[in-house]
């Protein structure tokens, strides 16, 4: 194919979706980008990408086209020959995301078990609607989020003693037999048949166990995990994710501070505004917290039951000049975040997405091209145009492959 493009611009201007889901933020994205919400709906998620489930659109010479639209007229020409052959489509989804309450505690497969688990799906005929369906598409789906406010989460199984501690502080007698049985074995096979159990008690047990849970954090506030049970307790009764609390590391994310989720990690965001890129897919394993469907066993077999250390959750950039450049352990997207750029030449060679944060931003091609956002605006680079340069007040986000 031909490295000649549909249009000889460098800049193609986005219009994006905005997802309204009800744990979004009704004012988050309106006080820090300007986006208008009249009719004050919760406001989750702004999708940047191509993806089929909220497609940006883009300006052509003067005339709206959907971005995947764009992109298919020339793959090699806007995505690289590199990019297109070994993806054959923009391989990151780029977010906004505003979260008021907590979304659920969730596991996404790796690429081999997304790939085996969406080839068994679709041979048995599933539809891709339905809420028992686990894999909407074949691709692994890594994740890194930029903390634009302080940024609650959880994000991987604390060290086995410590689980074991709270566990034991909280004295669930529901829970005796399956609190000795996992101090008896202390590693990664001890906590998944820990795990397994927790998450498949009956009613009955689950609902003692859960009484008992929020009797103790109740008088001890003082302790951050209590204190997320009883805030979580009001969004998600008698749910058995409230245990993730005792599971799982928690971390607040200062604002500038970023954190990457492994593939089989558990995770959960629970509130605060941030960026997020992630490979594009939309794979979702749940473990609590939601009303929605949990396939236990599926999630059991793509859940590493590994610790994640408490030091290694930051994600540390590297810095040159104005950029920091954040390392990625996959070859779906790149992220970079500029501070106060001026004049800065930028050289490319695949497709990207910029984003003003917070100043407005001016973006020149090598032939002149000039293009203004202003903050909380994108903007889709094709990879044809090899350079250009970027000025900016404030910081510029930079998602690329």
């Amino acid at each position: 194919m031909s490295l000649r493009p549909l249009s000889e611009h460098s800049f193609f201007p986005m219009q994006n979706t905005i997802q309204n889901y009800a744990w979004g933020s009704v004012s988050s994205m309106h006080e820090l980008f300007g986006f208008k919400n009249e009719p004050q709906q919760p406001q989750a998620e702004v999708w940047m990408g191509a993806h089929p489930r909220g497609c940006s659109m883009v300006i052509v010479d003067q005339h709206l086209l959907s971005l995947s639209e764009l992109i298919n007229k020339n793959k090699p020409a806007y995505l690289s020959t590199d990019i297109a052959q070994e993806f054959g489509e923009l391989p990151f989804l780029f977010k906004i995301l505003a979260a008021e309450k907590a979304l659920s505690v969730q596991v996404h497969p790796n690429k081999d078990q997304a790939e085996i688990g969406f080839a068994k799906e679709e041979q048995a005929k599933i539809p891709l609607t339905a809420g028992h369906r686990n894999y909407k598409d074949s691709n692994h789906k890594p994740e890194l989020v930029y903390a634009i406010t302080e940024y609650k989460a959880m994000n991987g199984f604390r060290e086995y003693s410590e689980i074991m501690s709270l566990f034991r502080q909280v004295n669930c007698c529901e829970l005796t037999g399956l609190i000795e049985d996992f101090s008896n074995n202390l590693n990664a096979k001890g906590l998944k048949t820990f795990f397994r159990h927790l998450l498949t008690l009956n009613e009955q047990a689950k609902h003692n166990a859960l009484e008992q849970l929020l009797a103790y954090s109740a008088v001890h506030q003082e302790q951050a995990e209590c204190a997320l049970v009883i805030e979580l307790s009001h969004q998600y009764p008698n749910d058995i994710g409230l245990f993730s609390a005792l599971l799982l590391n928690l971390i607040t994310l200062q604002p500038g501070e970023a954190m990457y989720l492994n593939a089989n990690t558990p995770h959960a965001y629970i509130k605060g505004t941030g960026l997020e890129i992630m490979a594009n897919s939309d794979n979702v394993l749940r473990a609590g917290l939601t009303p929605k469907h949990i396939d236990v066993a599926e999630l059991v077999a793509c859940t590493e039951f590994s610790p994640t250390p408490f030091n290694q959750l930051l994600l540390s950039p590297s810095h040159t000049g104005s950029c920091d450049h954040y390392e990625i352990p996959v070859n779906d997207f790149n992220f970079n975040i500029f501070h106060c750029p001026q004049q800065e030449q930028i050289l490319t060679s695949s497709a990207e997405i910029v984003m003003a944060i917070d100043d407005d931003l001016t973006l020149t091609s090598h032939n002149g091209e000039c293009l203004s956002l202003t903050k909380g605006q994108s903007v889709f680079i094709p990879a044809y145009i090899g350079h250009y340069v970027m000025s900016s007040g404030g910081r510029v986000a930079r998602a690329f492959s």
